[in-house]
């Protein structure tokens, strides 16, 4: 049997085509545009992210014996605002993750509301990126549109209606939205009262990889699918991409270096730190997760290379880099605001440190090191809550770069494992459709036989006693400077 994960990215769709075996038959990727209509706003057109994925469906499935496919699946950028009105019509552009536009709401929720009555809500406190203040937002300065609303829904999720015509989320994508009951699993009263929603307006609630209906007839015949082909509730990027690294089960550990940074930690028990700098979701293996979010990771490579420096070489850039544990360049990897553990979307990027002999190479492993240092931010967090992590799996376009694992290794301390197939969120979504249409009896059983790690990244003593070092001047910068930010 075929099963198909849809990675619903920032950028792009990728869609990847699964064997029961776990091998990866095909991937196709399409890129649709991102707007910036002011300052720290960012929002596609939904419209645009299905146009794409039927694309990338159809280019994907094009030699495949199309009545082999079983289940489609999902991974997809979180957070984001999709509201439709009564006739299924998009209202407005789709709010995203990395949009900063709701400061006035998130500074209402956490000290008008309060974070503890927040925390006992949701077992999280309001970020800029979250779904609730972006509803606040639209409630405030878009009163007409906000009347209109009939349904609210997450970006992957809005695939997923269009495919089998089920107004659904799952269990990990919905604890982003500070409207979900983490430790219960339902919609909180609370906040949908505090929010102006009802609770027909938001969508049915599965786990991740449970089948919430089979394709629409309409749509099987445009794609040529069979109508038997199901749809699984799929997860969030991160519990997706967790999934295809194997980070099931307690303890686990996942770094994603993708345009946004995570580290991701799996738990069977709920468990919320007491000043909730990770965020407490749950996971798409059943259980739950704790989860640091940094808004730019390999964005911030991405921008200095091609947007500074100029050059697509990304490899190029990086093979004379040797002063790893010496630079004296330090850099705030917070192009777009930041998450975990600061919460503030008014922070931006800098450079300390650079001198008259500062190279090319210095500026370049200072943004490399500021993203890793920026992770172990949320990593000490989790330590403090006793959690012992030795090793942990790593995905994303960031992790491509041996350099990069290597300064990751040696920040933190821990062995970086680096996994056969390494596609992330695609990779996850298609194994929960796997295993939603039985052929795995549990998340737990299918990353286990699927999921292989091939090579492993070891910390040097030496090198991790130098990044210590640099480490503790870099968490001292933030403080520092941080009554600077939005000033300007």
């Amino acid at each position: 049997m075929l099963y198909i994960g849809v990675d619903l990215g920032t950028s792009a769709v990728k869609l990847l085509l699964m064997n029961e075996k776990g091998g990866i038959e095909k991937i196709v990727s399409k890129e649709y545009p991102l707007e910036f209509p002011h300052p720290g706003w960012s929002q596609q057109k939904p419209e645009d992210w299905w146009e794409q994925t039927v694309e990338g469906l159809k280019e994907l499935t094009q030699y495949a014996n199309k009545s082999d496919i079983a289940g489609i699946s999902f991974g997809g950028q979180m957070h984001g605002l999709v509201v439709l009105d009564k006739d299924d019509n998009v209202i407005r552009p789709a709010i995203l993750w990395n949009d900063g536009r709701t400061g006035k709401e998130t500074e209402y929720l956490n000290n008008v509301i309060g974070k503890d009555k927040l925390s006992k809500y949701t077992a999280n406190i309001a970020f800029a990126g979250f779904t609730a203040p972006k509803i606040l937002w639209m409630k405030e300065h878009e009163p007409d549109l906000f009347a209109k609303i009939d349904k609210i829904m997450l970006p992957k999720d809005y695939i997923a209606y269009k495919l089998s015509g089920v107004h659904c989320t799952d269990v990990s994508d919905a604890s982003g939205m500070l409207l979900f009951d983490v430790k219960n699993k339902c919609w909180s009263k609370e906040m949908m009262e505090i929010c102006s929603v009802r609770e027909e307006q938001l969508a049915k609630i599965f786990e991740s990889y449970d089948v919430v209906g089979n394709i629409k007839k309409d749509v099987a015949e445009m794609l040529g699918f069979p109508e038997t082909v199901k749809i699984i509730a799929g997860a969030g990027d991160n519990a997706a991409a967790a999934i295809g690294t194997g980070t099931v089960g307690n303890g686990r550990c996942n770094i994603s270096l993708g345009t946004s940074g995570t580290i991701f930690i799996s738990s069977k028990e709920f468990c919320v730190d007491e000043n909730n700098a990770l965020h407490a979701f749950a996971h798409a293996d059943g259980h739950y997760h704790l989860m640091g979010c940094m808004l730019s990771a390999a964005s911030c490579n991405k921008w200095w290379m091609e947007d500074i420096l100029k050059t697509t070489d990304f490899a190029a850039e990086q093979k004379n880099i040797t002063k790893l544990g010496s630079n004296n360049v330090f850099y705030l990897p917070y192009l777009m605001g930041e998450r975990s553990p600061h919460n503030n979307p008014d922070a931006r990027a800098l450079f300390i440190g650079m001198s008259m002999d500062t190279t090319r190479e210095d500026m370049t492993l200072a943004v490399l090191e500021g993203v890793a240092f920026g992770i172990r931010d949320s990593f000490e967090v989790a330590r403090s809550l006793g959690i012992e992590i030795r090793k942990t799996k790593i995905c994303g376009g960031g992790a491509k770069s041996p350099l990069w694992k290597k300064i990751i290794a040696n920040v933190l301390g821990i062995t970086v494992e680096v996994i056969e197939t390494e596609e992330g969120p695609g990779y996850g979504g298609a194994i929960l459709a796997a295993v939603g249409c039985g052929e795995f009896a549990s998340v737990k059983e299918a990353s286990k036989a699927l999921v292989k790690v091939i090579d492993t990244v070891e910390p040097d003593p030496d090198l991790t006693a130098k990044y210590e070092e640099k480490y503790n001047y870099f968490k001292k910068i933030y403080p520092t400077v941080k009554g600077l930010f939005g000033e300007g």
